[in-house]
């Protein structure tokens, strides 16, 4: 990893962490939470080997970036703006998109609203379905919006500092080693002081080939100092997203390529209703422009780390179409 260059540029009033590798066409990989530029290192040392300039930022909030402390300084239009704002840093007009989890959902909002600047997009885990104003069911539980049916823990995130409270009760590289090591098809769960088998029964004692106890350092030892307020106002801004999108109102994504990848055990993939709506034709009638659909067998929701060389090659054979 020594060969990523690391640098802090201006964007949309922050200073945020860019981590880069390659010349070339600009490859723009975005992370989900709780995670950082680090997801995708994989992927940075192999497009950049194919003749692309790889370039991953941590988000707003996260890692080496800044996090402003206001909740709504976290809306869909905050985001977008660090993202054109860094293409701009970046010298070109166009990118290559790649995002996973709520770097996914980002990705969809650049391909809504700005679809002048990405030439295609690779999106991992997270299709967009609930998330644009689009004809998508979506279910309000205690006031907050639940995308899908089963994530009504999101309700758990809404009350600033509480999960915060309850994250800091376990250890940190502990906690990402359930997290990135959970299984389960079902939805996540967050249970209150009961950490441990608790949360993840089913963590492993030995670590997966594609998961390193440095790996697990890199991200603890960054949120252990920024803490987890910046990733978790991304979720306190769903109600306010649904508002502020009204303009968008059945409007999908017509102007971009895209190419969807999850993985079987992908929790996202296992919502009620979400298997039918990507390969029964509501995926295709709200992104007329989806080329190509891949789901990984045995690959669960952090597929960019668990299944890095084949989400590497599907994302370099889609994007030399381009």
């Amino acid at each position: 990893m020594e060969s990523i260059v690391h640098r802090t540029v201006e964007v949309n009033g922050i200073k945020m962490h860019v981590a880069e590798k390659g010349e070339g066409p600009v490859v723009l990989f975005l992370h989900g939470f709780p995670e950082l530029w680090y997801s995708w290192r994989h992927q940075i040392l192999s497009l950049s080997s194919r003749g692309y300039r790889a370039v991953a930022p941590d988000l707003r909030g996260y890692g080496d970036t800044e996090a402003p402390s206001s909740v709504t300084s976290y809306t869909c239009f905050h985001l977008v703006g660090d993202i054109i704002a860094l293409i701009d840093s970046l010298g070109v007009d166009k990118v290559y998109l790649v995002g996973h989890d709520w770097g996914a959902v980002l990705g969809w909002y650049v391909c809504l609203f700005r679809p002048d600047r990405i030439k295609a997009y690779v999106c991992l885990s997270v299709p967009i379905r609930g998330f644009l104003r689009i004809d998508s069911p979506v279910k309000t539980v205690d006031g907050f919006r639940a995308v899908y049916g089963d994530d009504f823990y999101v309700c758990r995130f809404q009350e600033p500092g509480k999960m915060e409270a309850e994250f800091a009760e376990v250890d940190t590289a502990y906690l990402f080693k359930n997290i990135l090591t959970m299984r389960k098809t079902g939805p996540p769960i967050f249970p209150k002081g009961e950490y441990g088998t608790g949360f993840n029964p089913d963590a492993p004692e030995t670590l997966p080939s594609w998961l390193s106890e440095e790996d697990l350092e890199y991200f603890a030892s960054k949120f252990k100092k920024t803490g987890f307020s910046g990733g978790l106002n991304y979720y306190r801004n769903l109600n306010l997203n649904w508002e502020l999108t009204a303009p968008w109102t059945g409007v999908g994504i017509t102007n971009v390529p895209v190419k969807f990848i999850v993985g079987d055990v992908d929790i996202t993939y296992n919502f009620t209703g979400m298997k039918d709506y990507i390969h029964k034709g509501g995926f295709k009638k709200d992104v007329p422009t989806l080329e190509e659909v891949v789901v990984q067998e045995g690959v669960a929701h952090f597929i960019n780390q668990e299944a890095a060389e084949d989400v590497s090659n599907h994302i370099y054979d889609f994007i030399k179409k381009f």
